[in-house]
């Protein structure tokens, strides 16, 4: 099997454990074999053995690092709501924009009319906006179909991106996202008809992880622990978006389901950050929603430092609270908005995020982890926070492949 090497790299391995920022290493090389790191290092550390017959590629002194990771999109759907966003502006509340047929039912309406080929249309688009910006491996989620029907053709759709992209697609199911309007009233029929869907939409192979909204304006612990009970019948982990507009106990209840992670939590509170930590769930932090809506509330970022709990950042790709399909940009917004260190930001598009998936076999440069790797033009990685606007991608390689 050939082996393939970048060397002339600045290296960063974003090895927790290492003695230097980001895990760097400076005249580094990285050997793949296989789709695998073979290999990592000093240049003139590496195994000669590696060098006979290997294919070299010159890094030209520039910056090696992970693949980026976004671990929380919804980047499947149909239409937008920039309408929606300027009649906000002007002084029309989202209650109203809601009563007169928009807010989210809006976007499942155009979901739902929306035919497979269209949507993958819509969707490609977004994606490769991501892709560009080094990121090799994407979370999508259904959750604006809300019927057994158009769950499936989303969570097809993002299947078919991550077979046509040269990305790895996490597929997750998010039936419990919202209350569509044929169940108008009757939030627990619906929650009924989400744990009939489940089984269904697993057995055609298109559900990694299984997700809900718990809010106020969502679905409560009790109706989330139903989906959770159904998850936890197939064996497929759980992740939950909770405490993003009150402390209604669901990082808590999450976290007893040894839930992947828990996503939003500007509420968090002492015994929810507790419990995340025992349960080892990551902090998914989501910064494009926090500044789109102006919230004001942040998420406890000191509390999580505290307990020790893993941090990721990701886009939340959205139509209605965080349009957003630049993961370099979400970095900045983590370090300017929450205050994370860069150190923390760029480990939360990369091994922590990787964490926030269950996916133990990236996020780092290691030997025996998948070849994927991004090469910038930069040297260090608080450039790719610290710069906005700029994107430094030289090339993506995932699982040793050039894109």
């Amino acid at each position: 099997m050939s082996v393939q090497i970048w060397e002339n790299a600045r290296v960063a391995t974003m090895a927790p454990d290492a003695a230097a920022p980001y895990g760097m290493i400076e005249d580094g090389s990285v050997a793949v074999r296989g789709g695998h790191i073979a290999w990592v290092g000093r240049r003139k550390d590496m195994p000669p053995e590696l060098r006979v017959g290997a294919e070299a590629h010159d890094a030209q002194g520039g910056l090696l690092t992970p693949g980026l990771i976004d671990c929380h999109t919804h980047l499947v759907y149909g239409g937008d709501r920039a309408s929606e966003f300027e009649e906000r502006l002007n002084g029309v509340s989202y209650e109203e924009i809601a009563r007169a047929g928009g807010g989210i039912i809006s976007t499942v309406k155009a979901t739902r009319a929306a035919d497979e080929a269209t949507l993958l249309a819509q969707s490609r688009r977004r994606l490769r906006a991501l892709l560009a910006e080094g990121v090799t491996t994407i979370e999508i989620k259904s959750g604006y179909g809300l019927s057994a029907e158009h769950e499936a053709k989303c969570l097809r759709v993002a299947r078919c991106l991550g077979e046509t992209e040269g990305v790895s697609v996490r597929k997750t199911f998010l039936g419990a996202h919202a209350l569509p309007p044929e169940f108008a009233g009757r939030a627990d029929e619906y929650v009924d008809e989400v744990c009939r869907m489940l089984p269904q939409l697993h057995a055609q192979g298109l559900v990694d992880a299984v997700d809900a909204f718990c809010e106020t304006i969502a679905f409560s612990p009790a109706q989330t622990r139903r989906v959770f009970e159904a998850a936890r019948a197939l064996g497929l982990p759980v992740k939950l978006h909770a405490e993003q507009l009150s402390d209604s106990g669901g990082a808590e209840l999450a976290a007893s389901y040894a839930a992947l992670s828990c996503d939003h939590l500007e509420w968090l509170g002492e015994t929810g950050a507790r419990a995340m930590a025992r349960a080892g769930s990551v902090a998914v932090l989501l910064p494009g929603a926090f500044y789109f809506l102006r919230e004001t509330r942040l998420p406890p970022v000191a509390l999580l430092r505290e307990h020790g709990v893993p941090i990721a950042v990701s886009t939340d790709c959205n139509p209605g609270s965080s349009p957003c399909t630049s993961l370099l940009l979400m970095l900045n917004m983590a370090c300017t908005l929450f205050r994370l260190t860069p150190q923390e930001a760029f480990a939360g598009v990369t091994r922590n995020a990787a964490r926030a998936l269950g996916l133990r076999d990236r996020g780092m440069l290691a030997p025996g982890l998948r070849a994927d790797i991004v090469q910038w033009d930069a040297t260090t990685p608080n450039e790719l926070c610290y710069a906005l606007g700029l994107n430094p991608r030289r090339a993506s390689i995932l699982e040793g492949q050039a894109q």
